[in-house]
């Protein structure tokens, strides 16, 4: 059995889905950085991935599902070079929306995302308790 998963007051994604749940897994579909209307706040690479990974979390709650239940994640990037330069920023980030929590990752660097604006998407699986 599957499930679509889509947070409350989130504008409808059109031609995919923004997460699926199939029995116990939950497969959120890759999140930019804007926000729950589809608008980016900032074009700062740093505040896009925030925004990414606040939007993983709420695709994957919809399944009961929490940071700490991902157990694999794909970053895709446009910059390389901003990635390394602000990982510091990036990591105080990542461990106030994620946690403590490192499950196995994987990061590419792409020419470009469907969304012009977009710096970094990135999907997730996770396992519902």
């Amino acid at each position: 059995m599957f499930k679509t998963l889509q947070p409350d007051g989130w504008k409808a994604a059109k031609g995919y889905a923004n997460g699926m749940l199939a029995g116990g897994t939950v497969y959120a579909g890759g999140q930019i950085g804007w926000n729950a209307e589809q608008v980016f706040e900032t074009d700062d690479f740093v505040g896009q991935c925030a925004q990414a990974l606040r939007n993983v979390v709420a695709v994957i709650a919809e399944a009961g599902a929490g940071p700490e239940h991902i157990v694999r994640m794909t970053w895709y990037i446009t910059d390389k070079a901003e990635y390394l330069a602000r990982q510091r920023e990036l990591g105080a980030v990542y461990r106030e929306i994620m946690g403590k929590h490192f499950p196995a990752m994987t990061m590419v660097q792409v020419a470009a995302l469907i969304e012009d604006r977009a710096k970094v998407e990135i999907e997730a699986t996770a396992v519902v308790p």
